[in-house]
This record gives C-alpha cells, sequence and structure tokens, in this order.
C-alpha cells in the first residue's frame, strides 16, 4: 500500500513537472512570436483554439456541467478566471513589457507563486506543511533567487517598464498559486479531462467577453500565418496538452507539492534560454539550479514527508 502512495506521488510529481517544463518552452520559442498582438486577444486564442478542438473529440463533457456541485462548479470557474484568464494575461503583458529579456525581475517574483498556493492550501484545503516541507520548499525558493539573478541584487529602479512589469509578475503569481489551490479542490471528484475541458471553456467565455468589451476583435486581421501556426502548436502541446498532463497530476499530489514541481517552468525557461538564444549561466546560477531540482526531488522522496501526499 506505501509502495503504491509513493508511486503515485511520484507519477503526479513528473506529470506536473513536465508540465512546467512545457511551459517553459513555451515562454521562451512560442509566445514570443505572438509580441505584435494585443495580449487580451492573443489569450483568448490560445484558450478559444484548444477548446474548439477538445469540442469536437470531447463533446460528451458537455453534459458533465449538470453532474457539478456548486462548490466544484465555483471552484473551476475561479480556477479559470485566476489561471486562465488573469493570470495569463498579467505573465504574457509583463514579458511583453520587457520584450523576453533573460534573467528579469519577472522570473523572480514568478517563483512567489509557491507562497501564495502554500498559504492558500493551508487556508482552503487544510494542508498544513510540515518542517521538512518547509525545510525542501524554503530551499527551491531560495535557490530560484540565486539561479535568475547570480550574486548580484535585483535592480528595481532600472527603468519604469522593469516596475511595470514586476507588478504584472506578481500579480501573476498570486493568480496561479490561487488557481493551484482552486483547481485541487475541483479535482478532488472531477475526472482531469473533464476539468481541462471546463477550464479551457470557462477562460474561453470569459475572454471573449472581455475581448468583446474592450474591441479587440480587429486583432484578428492582424495575425500573420505563422502566428497561426504558433496559435495551433501551442493549442496542442503548450496549451491544453500541458494542462490536461498537469491536471492528471495535481490528483495525485497536495497542492503544496504541486505548486513546487511548478517551479520548473523558471527553470526549463532559462535553460531553453540559453540553448536556443546562447544566454550563458554563471556557475553560481548553475549551482541553483542543481540545488533547486535536487529540493523539489526531496519533496518527492517521502509523501509522509508532506503530510502524507494523495
Amino acid at each position: 500500500m506505501v509502495k503504491n502512495t509513493i508511486s503515485t506521488a511520484w507519477k503526479g510529481a513528473l506529470a506536473i513537472s513536465f508540465s512546467a517544463i512545457l511551459w517553459g518552452l513555451d515562454g521562451v520559442v512560442l509566445t514570443p512570436n505572438l509580441h505584435t498582438l494585443d495580449v487580451f486577444f492573443v489569450v483568448l486564442m490560445l484558450h478559444a483554439i484548444p477548446f474548439g478542438l477538445m469540442s469536437i473529440f470531447l463533446p460528451r463533457e458537455f453534459r458533465a456541467i449538470f453532474q457539478f456541485s456548486p462548490k466544484e462548479l465555483f471552484a473551476l470557474f475561479l480556477a479559470s478566471l485566476l489561471g486562465g484568464a488573469a493570470g495569463t494575461i498579467f505573465i504574457v503583458k509583463a514579458l511583453f513589457i520587457i520584450d523576453f529579456q533573460p534573467f528579469t525581475i519577472v522570473i523572480l517574483l514568478q517563483k512567489l507563486q509557491p507562497v501564495f498556493a502554500i498559504t492558500l492550501a493551508a487556508i482552503l484545503l487544510k494542508e498544513k506543511p510540515g518542517s521538512k516541507f518547509l525545510l525542501w520548499a524554503g530551499l527551491a525558493i531560495s535557490a530560484g533567487y540565486f539561479l535568475t539573478f547570480g550574486l548580484n541584487a535585483p535592480n528595481f529602479n532600472a527603468n519604469s517598464t522593469t516596475l511595470v512589469a514586476a507588478l504584472f509578475s506578481l500579480a501573476a503569481a498570486f493568480s496561479f498559486g490561487s488557481s493551484t489551490v482552486l483547481s485541487k479542490m475541483a479535482l478532488q471528484k472531477i475526472d482531469f479531462v473533464t476539468a481541462t475541458f471546463y477550464r479551457y471553456g470557462f477562460t474561453t467565455l470569459i475572454m471573449l467577453i472581455t475581448v468583446a468589451f474592450i474591441g479587440k476583435f480587429s486583432t484578428f486581421h492582424q495575425v500573420t500565418d505563422f502566428q497561426w501556426i504558433i496559435f495551433l502548436i501551442i493549442a496542442v502541446t503548450t496549451g491544453s496538452g500541458a494542462i490536461m498532463l498537469y491536471y492528471y497530476g495535481l490528483k495525485k499530489v497536495k497542492a503544496i507539492v504541486a505548486t513546487i514541481c511548478e517551479l520548473f517552468f523558471p527553470l526549463s525557461g532559462i535553460l531553453f534560454d540559453y540553448l536556443f538564444y546562447g544566454h550563458q549561466l554563471t556557475y553560481v546560477q548553475w549551482i541553483s539550479a542543481a540545488i533547486m531540482v535536487f529540493s523539489i526531488l526531496m519533496l518527492n522522496k517521502r509523501p509522509k514527508s508532506v503530510d502524507n501526499a494523495e
């Protein structure tokens, strides 16, 4: 029984970590190709296209909404509003502002996501983090700081755009951290495929109303053929594919473990930035990356160390 619990926790952790790596690839290689478009329109398309595809292949999921309890429906809608709509808008806007330059305050503030998620998990899900969890989580987050800036202190006064990007990134960290906990609440009884379907469905609806209200549908005429291809690639890989994998993993581990595994997002983003664009990492950053990975692995070595993760 114990072996099955450990195996389940590892599968969940690996699924979440891999989905986070896909998001890192998206942020470095794919999404930058969309920077000429309106942010709200980009977020709409990133959800509407995958939802359209899922509607074709998973039409039976439309009936599932009648089986949701009010609590599950509310949790899914809020997860879509915060993680799907608001969080994506904030992080894409932050990256657009600083033109996807490496090692900025945006990446550092994304690492505050576990702080919000752990706090909310303790309040809403009664997931009380143990001392060992706090030790490894704290080490992972600390390593994230040095991974981003090395031994240099972050410069908040570089220019006004940096400060604006920092605020957007902080808002994204809160949104994604909140969404992790809300998604965990919804996934207690809902299948991960169904959760993915409605996450994209609700977000599409929210963004359709938003884009219509601000009058940005004219952006359709600005999208190039290459950008439509990028939208499609994201839709089936780093978009709905990664979210479905993420929800699969989230059903198997606690929200506080999931949010630490998500640190593979900034880690992989920095590594892909090096591989694709040649931006060099310092020795301090490489060591920090190794410490972060080791900390994430230790968090999942013994489920009991995080209060018997599911």
